[in-house]
C-alpha cells in the first residue's frame, strides 16, 4: 500500500495545517449543528477528501449506540466498502443522467448507518444540466442525506450551488508542518533520510501533503535519503539557473537566454516550477521597488509575460519553446535599455550553515532564547525559501517529556502550576496530550477551561503548533484526593495559590 494511503488521517486530530476548517466542523458535531451540504475547496493534496470521509464517519455514527456497530461502520468508510457512503468522482460521472441516477437513490434510507453521505469529488466538472439538476436535490435533501463537495477549482462552482453549501477554503499546508509529518512517517517506516531532503521535498511539494509523502514513498528504497538523492529524482526548482536567466534578460543576451532554458531541461527541472520560481523573484522585487519608490515598468513587463509563459507551458506539446519565446521577445523590445531591467536577488539554494542554527532553537532552554536574533540576521529576501529554513520540532512523547519542566515553569498561575505537577503524560495522539493525574483535585483543577488553555498556549509557543492537552485520571486513582508528600516547593507555590484567592 502507498505511504499516503497508508497514512491517510482517519481524525480529525490527524489533519495538519486546516485548523481553521477542523475547529468549525468538530464545534459544529458538538452541538449537533452539522448542516447537510459542504464545500471545501482547496488545491490538491490539502486534506479535502480525507476530512470529507472523517467527516462522513460522524455523521453516519452520531445516532449509533452500539460500540461494535460504530467501529465497524467507521472501519467501512476507512475501506470505502460501505453501502451508505458513495463517493462519486465528477470527472467521469458529470453528466445530467448520472446526477439524476443520484437524486433516485437518495430516496432510499441509509442501510447501516444512521444517515446517507455523498462525495462528489472535483465537482467542478459536472455539466451545467447536472449542476442545474442537483440544485433541488442540495436545497433540500431528506434528513438523513447529506452532500459533501470538493473542488479543486471553486471559480468553476455556480453561484446557485455555493449558496446552498457551506463553503470552507482549504490552505497550503505548511512547510513546517509537512516536514513534521514526513518525519513521522519515515521513523514509523524506518526510512533514514536527513532533515535537509525532508525540506526540499516540503518546499517542492508547495503545501501539499499527499505530493510530499508520495514523493517520499519514491525514494523510500534508497538506504540514505540525501539532499542530493531529492535534487536528482526531482530537479528540485531550478533555482540554481533563475540567476542565469535574470543576469541574460538585463544583458539582453539571446545566446545566454537559449543555454540557460537548455541547461534547465537537461537537468529534468519541470519548466512550469522553473518558471513560477522566476515569478516570485519578481513579485517579491516589484513590491521592493514600489516601496522604496523605484521604477517597475521592466518588472511588471517580464510578470506578466512570465504569468502568460505559466499559461501555455501547462498545455503546450513542447513547454520549452514557450518560455523562450517569452523570453527572447524580452530581450528584443524596442526602445529597451540594458539598465532598465534591475537586479533580482536571488537566494542561494543550500544555505546549509543557517539551516543547523535554526534546526537547534527548540532544544534551548529559556535562557537562551535571544538565538531569535539569529534568525533575523539569515532572513531571505525570499519569503518562500525562508519559510523553508524554518526547522519544525519533532512532535513526539519523549521530547514534549523532555520539555515538561519548561512547560511547568511557564504555567500560571501558581495554583494551576501546582496541580500540573501532580500530573505525568502518559500518551500522544496526533495532537492531543494525555496527561494522567493521580488527585482528581488537580485533575479538574488543570482541565478547567482557563487553566488548560493557558497551558496550551505555553505548549504552543514551545512546539510550534497547536495542541490540545486532555486530562484524565490515572487508573486505579481514589475518586478523592490521598494526601501526599509536600516539599518546600509546593508549599510556596500553595502560598502563592491562597494569595491568589485573598
Amino acid at each position: 500500500m502507498s505511504l499516503y494511503r497508508k497514512y491517510r488521517p482517519k481524525l480529525f486530530a490527524d489533519v495538519y495545517g486546516q485548523e481553521h476548517v477542523i475547529s468549525t466542523l468538530e464545534n459544529a458535531a458538538n452541538g449537533d449543528k452539522l448542516a447537510h451540504a459542504y464545500l471545501f475547496a482547496g488545491s490538491r493534496g490539502t486534506g479535502k477528501t480525507s476530512v470529507a470521509r472523517i467527516l462522513s464517519k460522524i455523521l453516519m455514527t452520531k445516532d449509533v449506540e452500539d460500540a461494535v456497530l460504530k467501529k465497524q461502520i467507521e472501519q467501512g468508510v476507512d475501506e470505502g466498502s460501505i453501502v451508505d457512503l458513495l463517493e462519486i468522482d465528477a470527472a467521469s460521472n458529470r453528466g445530467i443522467d448520472d446526477v439524476r441516477e443520484i437524486i433516485e437513490k437518495i430516496q432510499f434510507s441509509p442501510v447501516v448507518g444512521s444517515a446517507k453521505v455523498y462525495i462528489i469529488d472535483e465537482v467542478h466538472m459536472l455539466t451545467k444540466e447536472a449542476f442545474n439538476a442537483l440544485l433541488k436535490t442540495l436545497e433540500e435533501p431528506p434528513a438523513y442525506a447529506y452532500f459533501i463537495l470538493a473542488t479543486t477549482e471553486l471559480n468553476k462552482i455556480p453561484v446557485t450551488v455555493q449558496s446552498r453549501c457551506q463553503c470552507f477554503p482549504f490552505r497550503h499546508i505548511r512547510e513546517e508542518d509537512i516536514i513534521r509529518r514526513l518525519q513521522y512517517i519515515a521513523d514509523q517506516e524506518h526510512i533514514t533520510i536527513d532533515r535537509e531532503a525532508l525540506r526540499t521535498i516540503a518546499h517542492i511539494s508547495e503545501g501539499g501533503m499527499r505530493d510530499a509523502i508520495s514523493l517520499l514513498d519514491q525514494m523510500r528504497s534508497l538506504e540514505n535519503i540525501t539532499i542530493e538523492d531529492v535534487a536528482q529524482r526531482t530537479g528540485a526548482t531550478g533555482q540554481a539557473y533563475v540567476e542565469e536567466v535574470l543576469t541574460a534578460l538585463r544583458e539582453k543576451d539571446r545566446d545566454a537566454v537559449l543555454k540557460s532554458i537548455a541547461k534547465v531541461e537537461d537537468a529534468g527541472v519541470p519548466l512550469d516550477v522553473f518558471t513560477r520560481q522566476m515569478l516570485r523573484l519578481v513579485r517579491d522585487a516589484v513590491h521592493l521597488n514600489i516601496k522604496e519608490k523605484k521604477p517597475t515598468d521592466a518588472l511588471l513587463s517580464l510578470q506578466s509575460s512570465l504569468l502568460d509563459a505559466i499559461r501555455d507551458i501547462r498545455v503546450s506539446p513542447v513547454p520549452g519553446l514557450v518560455l523562450e519565446s517569452v523570453l527572447l521577445a524580452l530581450c528584443e523590445e524596442s526602445g529597451a535599455s540594458k539598465a532598465i531591467m534591475p537586479v533580482i536577488a536571488v537566494p542561494k539554494e543550500e544555505p546549509k550553515k543557517e539551516v543547523i542554527e535554526v534546526a537547534e532553537v527548540p532544544e534551548v532552554s529559556e535562557k537562551e532564547t535571544p538565538v531569535v536574533e539569529q534568525s533575523e540576521e539569515v532572513s531571505s529576501p525570499e519569503p518562500s525559501l525562508q519559510d523553508a529554513l524554518v526547522e519544525a520540532p519533532d512532535l513526539s512523547i519523549e521530547s514534549i517529556q523532555k520539555s515538561w519542566q519548561t512547560i511547568l515553569n511557564q504555567t500560571s498561575p501558581a495554583s494551576v502550576k501546582m496541580s500540573l505537577k501532580n500530573g505525568r503524560i502518559t500518551n500522544l495522539e496526533g495532537k492531543k496530550v494525555i496527561v494522567s493525574f493521580s488527585s482528581a483535585f488537580h485533575r479538574d483543577k488543570v482541565r478547567e477551561t482557563q487553566a488548560c488553555r493557558a497551558i496550551e498556549d505555553v505548549m504552543k509557543s514551545i512546539f510550534k503548533t497547536q495542541l490540545k492537552l486532555e486530562c484524565e485520571l490515572e487508573n486505579g486513582s481514589p475518586s478523592f484526593d490521598a494526601p501526599s508528600v509536600t516539599t518546600s516547593e509546593d508549599v510556596v507555590n500553595l502560598a502563592d495559590a491562597a494569595a491568589e484567592i485573598f
